[in-house]
């Protein structure tokens, strides 16, 4: 007896449930491990092992192990850069299109700096971008030298908050300023603490990020 189309339905209905549930799976571990171990030593064996999927799973969803890290790459620099451009859009709106140098800068860094608390569930996430920088694959570099668009409305929202800076020197500070989100993490603060005999333990995110925005927004009016 055949099935009838409801039935044959329902069975592709779940079928695909399962697929996407394994690619979700595959794709968690995957950010994970690699964020945690670094990208040359974890293996296929180890995603599929610790996403308790099917060997193959990974060539199957994703194509290779160099084609799900620059997937995992792309969809989380993504949303970062997503909610970066949200903060820059929020602030031209409260300012009739003209924002401050700190508001600017406050887009940049709060959403990076947020995302790394240890409380946070996007640690993971920005420990991952983090190793893509010294560890990614050709493709992934590509995209690091090239892919600049989220940066431009950085670039030109700058621009027009100095116009008595020539354009090179805010490109240049600007430059300065994404050192400061690629270098403020967590292990380095504990690292800052120690040097310091403790005396720059700082009690919340919103505190770490006034510093940052007090010490960037002081280099562009130098």
């Amino acid at each position: 007896m055949r099935d009838s189309p409801v039935d044959s339905a329902k069975d592709n209905d779940t079928g695909e449930a399962n697929e996407a549930a394994t690619k979700a799976a595959v794709f968690c571990a995957a950010e994970r491990l690699f964020a945690l171990h670094g990208f040359q030593n974890v293996s296929v064996r180890d995603i599929t092992a610790d996403a308790g999927v099917n060997l193959a799973s990974v060539n199957y969803h994703f194509g290779s192990k160099d084609a799900l890290l620059f997937e995992i790459f792309r969809r989380r620099t993504a949303e970062l850069n997503r909610e970066r451009a949200r903060m820059l859009h929020e602030a031209n709106d409260r300012n009739a299109g003209k924002p401050p140098v700190r508001d600017i800068l406050e887009a940049l860094f709060a959403p990076p700096l947020k995302w790394a608390t240890p409380d946070n569930d996007r640690r993971i996430s920005v420990q991952f971008i983090i190793r893509s920088r010294s560890e990614g694959t050709a493709e992934m570099r590509e995209a690091l030298t090239n892919d600049v668009s989220h940066l431009a409305r950085f670039a030109d929202a700058l621009i027009s908050a100095c116009p008595d800076l020539p354009r090179e020197t805010v490109y240049w500070r600007l430059h300065f300023c994404l050192g400061m989100t690629h270098n403020n993490r967590f292990a380095e603060f504990d690292r800052l603490h120690v040097l310091s005999d403790g005396a720059t333990r700082e009690g919340d995110v919103d505190g770490l990020l006034k510093r940052m925005l007090d010490f960037a927004e002081a280099g562009f009016q130098a």
